[in-house]
């Protein structure tokens, strides 16, 4: 049983991540002198920056490695914050991920008993190693995303920026 039809999927997907103002968004910027591949980068590793399962860190993290690279800080940002959604869905396999990677077999109900029972310091340390659990899972993902996307996004992104050349004439 289908639950959504295609042009209803497509007007909840466009709500959420609107392909005409993406679109016009990339112009503007390759108009300001970015290239199509090095915007290309730039977006994708925001949105792979924006889903590290540490609430906080992303958009820090933006924006420290757009300046160390000269990358374009709105765009970067611009993907880190697209990306928020997935970030908070991605928290939980990343933790459950992490585990596996680290091969952790520790019991929630102890570890939230735990929790409850330490002193503050411990909790903190609790939750920083938890965060390095669900980070380590990122990365093995994240890395190859980045490099898979960045190519075919810069090639979507030359396109789009020939279509408008031609449109005004240049």
């Amino acid at each position: 049983m289908k639950l959504l039809s295609r042009p209803v999927f497509q007007s909840l997907v466009e709500g959420v991540y609107p392909v005409a103002s993406i679109q016009r968004i990339s112009v503007i910027w390759l108009r300001q002198g970015v290239s199509p591949d090095r915007l290309a980068l730039t977006l994708a590793l925001g949105f792979a920056i924006g889903c590290i399962p540490v609430l906080g860190a992303p958009t820090l993290l933006c924006a420290v490695l757009a300046l160390a690279l000269r990358l374009d800080l709105p765009a970067i940002q611009a993907a880190n914050f697209a990306a928020m959604p997935l970030q908070l869905v991605l928290i939980a396999p990343f933790l459950r991920l992490g585990g596996w990677l680290l091969d952790l077999k520790a019991d929630r109900a102890l570890a939230a008993a735990t929790l409850r029972h330490l002193p503050f310091t411990h909790a903190i340390a609790q939750l920083a190693a938890l965060a390095g659990q669900a980070t380590l899972a990122w990365f093995f993902f994240a890395v190859p995303a980045v490099v898979l996307v960045t190519g075919p996004l810069a090639a979507m992104l030359r396109r789009v920026s020939s279509l408008h050349a031609a449109e005004a004439g240049e």
